[in-house]
């Protein structure tokens, strides 16, 4: 009778753990977009501007071909010698980015930041296909209407944004691209932080950031934190690895969205050592780095 008590409890506990696990997979498959895309934390409002940091700004609204209303900011630097165009992470929207829009300024570059489908105040609603598209539109936007050369832009992407960018360098030849804390893909990372989940058999998104620098053909800077605690330097170092020349990595310290301040120094003049080289042009005198 205590045997029989024994089997029954223990094929409970084990039934239990299945059913949890199951319900558990269930629901990390469904509500997957809720965990890749975060557009209202710390809140989808556009609290801030680049009023707050004295610098001059212009608002824009321009069209993806699939017909969604993007928001962004173009930011001029003045006699620029480039232009940045900035694919941010996954949570916030671009008021949530002053400090490094602030930072490329001093660096003597224009920047134009923008709000994927689904944050800030653009329309539309968050999906991978969308994010490439809106991309696909900024680059379009300042080519078409600013009249910038190509050979003038620099892709910046952070986070979920590098995997973006690194998508829009492929086929075409901006100046450079710089991706900074960002994974291989959403498999590869799903993976580490659910190594007990099937995650590859039934994730939905991909952001293949390996894939995608296979086919860059601009020089690449690999920006990436030793003590990032979300996705690890080993993603940076595999991405970096991959990257065609010419290439250059930066390893910084500090947790994922705490890098650009606790290495402050050494994070902006890694960005200046790099693109003064691949812009073949100084930064202008008086724009001196502030820490």
């Amino acid at each position: 009778m205590a045997l029989h008590r024994f089997w029954w409890t223990s094929l409970t506990v084990i039934l239990i753990f299945i059913g949890l696990y199951v319900v558990f997979a269930i629901v990390l498959m469904l509500f997957q977009s809720r965990l890749i895309f975060f557009p209202n934390f710390p809140t989808r409002e556009v609290k801030y501007t680049p009023d707050e940091i004295g610098l001059s700004y212009e608002v824009v609204w321009f069209e993806t071909t699939d017909g969604v209303k993007l928001s962004g900011w173009f930011i001029p630097a003045e006699k620029p010698r480039g232009v940045i165009l900035f694919c941010h992470g996954n949570a916030g929207n671009i008021s949530h980015r002053l400090e490094s829009i602030q930072i490329f300024h001093r660096l003597g570059l224009s920047t134009f930041i923008f709000d994927y489908r689904g944050y800030g105040q653009s329309e539309g609603k968050a999906s991978e296909k969308g994010t490439y598209l809106d991309a696909e539109a900024a680059w379009n936007y300042i080519i078409q209407k600013r009249n910038i050369v190509p050979s003038d832009i620099i892709i910046f992407g952070r986070s979920l944004g590098g995997s973006i960018a690194a998508w829009l360098a492929q086929g075409r030849m901006p100046k450079s691209l710089i991706i900074e804390s960002t994974f291989t893909s959403i498999p590869d990372l799903g993976s580490e932080l659910y190594p007990y989940l099937p995650v590859r058999s039934f994730v939905r998104f991909n952001y293949n950031t390996l894939e995608y620098l296979r086919h860059v053909n601009c020089p690449v800077l690999v920006v990436h934190s030793s003590g990032d605690e979300m996705i690890s330097i080993s993603h940076g170092h595999r991405l970096f690895e991959i990257a065609n020349e010419p290439k250059q990595f930066l390893e910084i310290k500090g947790i994922h969205n705490e890098g650009i301040f606790t290495s402050a120094k050494h994070y902006e003049s890694g960005l200046e050592s790099f693109i003064s080289k691949y812009t073949g042009k100084e930064r202008i005198a008086g724009s001196n780095f502030i820490f």
